[in-house]
């Protein structure tokens, strides 16, 4: 082959990789803008917020303890010869119920000789009334033997003629025998102790036999009829609370938890009753009770209910008034200094709340938010006013962020 004939050959490569690469490049499809800018801008979720009025759940920890606590105590001395059965510790008593009886004897003897006292001086009296009347006949003989008629005794005189000092004196006696009578009444009367209300009995330190003296502790006892749950809330949400004015009313209604010891769901109805008016002295917050009516579910209204244990720990979840004219959002949706992220014709906002109230689960703000708007649930590593943001086609509810 010439050489001629190889450089044509070569030549003629040449110009067809040149053809083949214009062909590429002139049929190559252009890049659009707008798929463009779908890319670079951020996939998010939001949630629309609703305006409106709602009521928050004010969450706190409470302890329970009675309303009613009495430690027994004999107000006479001497030695139990009747124990009730039911007196025992983890026993239920109705209000009246003899719990103990001390030995009465002593004191029935002793009302006895009291009742005798007071006899012998109402007979005291009565001969002091004869005598009375002996008096006034002297006194009118006095009064006729005088020249002029007139009394010629002086006012002390008259007194000691018609024995007034001693009739006095057997007056003041009868009242003292009569209170000695009463005294000794009573005693006989605290020789029975009875419970002073529906009870549970949580202690009991004395049987038959035992000897008892005034100031001794012979058990304890609860009422019944009502427990409360002191929990503690932050000073500012109290103006969201109700607290009864009057015995007839009622406070805002409470749910209380026990998640530890009660089946998932269980709960158990109570309402503010006060507000203890000091701060607890190491978390510095406000204390309230909270009643519990039937803690121990013995009615039949309460059959399968569970029941308070004083001295447990609890969840307290008191409903608290409604705020009107609010948005509530997901707690988790504000953003560090008070602002929420939204979403604006495919922009960011960042949005400075005026927030009211914050529960465990939600913020209610009064400025900041308007109905419908759109809030960005996904956590943003690149946070700034007008960055494009889109949604993938579909929102997600409140509820189910939630």
């Amino acid at each position: 082959m010439s050489n001629k004939k190889l450089v044509l050959i070569c030549l003629a490569i040449l110009l067809g990789g040149i053809l083949v690469t214009t062909l590429i490049f002139s049929t190559e499809p252009e890049a659009q803008q707008e798929g463009a800018t779908i890319e670079t801008a951020i996939l998010v979720d939001v949630v629309p917020v609703e305006k409106g009025t709602f009521a928050p759940t004010i969450v706190a920890t409470g302890t329970v303890q009675p309303v009613e606590d009495v430690i027994l105590s004999p107000l006479v001395s001497g030695q139990i010869i009747r124990r009730d059965p039911a007196f025992t510790p983890g026993g239920f008593v109705k209000k009246g119920e003899v719990l103990l009886q001390i030995d009465p004897s002593d004191y029935q003897n002793t009302l006895e000789l009291r009742k005798s006292e007071l006899l012998q001086s109402e007979t005291t009296l009565a001969t002091e009334m004869g005598r009375q009347q002996i008096a006034e006949q002297d006194l009118q003989l006095i009064n006729n033997d005088s020249l002029f008629g007139d009394n010629p005794l002086s006012d002390n005189e008259t007194q000691l003629v018609l024995r007034k000092p001693q009739l006095n004196a057997v007056k003041a006696t009868i009242e003292a025998a009569r209170a000695s009578v009463n005294q000794a009444q009573l005693n006989l009367d605290r020789t029975t102790i009875r419970a002073p209300f529906d009870a549970h009995i949580l202690s009991q330190n004395v049987t038959v036999g035992s000897q008892v003296a005034q100031g001794d502790d012979l058990g304890r006892i609860v009422g019944t009829d009502s427990y409360w749950v002191t929990a503690t809330v932050p000073i500012s949400r109290l103006q969201w609370l109700k607290f009864p004015e009057s015995n007839s009313e009622r406070g805002s209604l409470v749910h209380i938890k026990n998640s530890s010891a009660w089946t998932k769901g269980a709960h158990r109805k109570g309402y503010l009753d006060r507000q203890i008016g000091a701060l607890d002295a190491q978390t510095r917050l406000a204390r309230v009770l909270v009643r519990v009516e039937d803690p121990l579910a013995t009615s039949k209204e309460l059959e399968g209910a569970p029941k308070l244990m004083i001295g447990t720990f609890v969840e307290v979840n008191i409903e608290a008034d409604s705020i009107p004219n609010v948005v509530r959002i997901d707690r988790d949706l504000v953003r560090s200094n008070q602002t929420a992220w939204v979403m604006k014709d495919g922009l960011l906002e960042i949005r400075e709340l005026d927030i009211i109230l914050t529960d465990n689960e939600y913020a209610y703000i009064r400025s900041g938010l308007e109905q419908g708007e759109k809030v960005v649930v996904t956590n943003l590593s690149t946070v700034t006013n007008g960055i494009e943001l889109r949604t993938g086609g579909k929102e997600t509810s409140q509820e189910e962020n939630d």
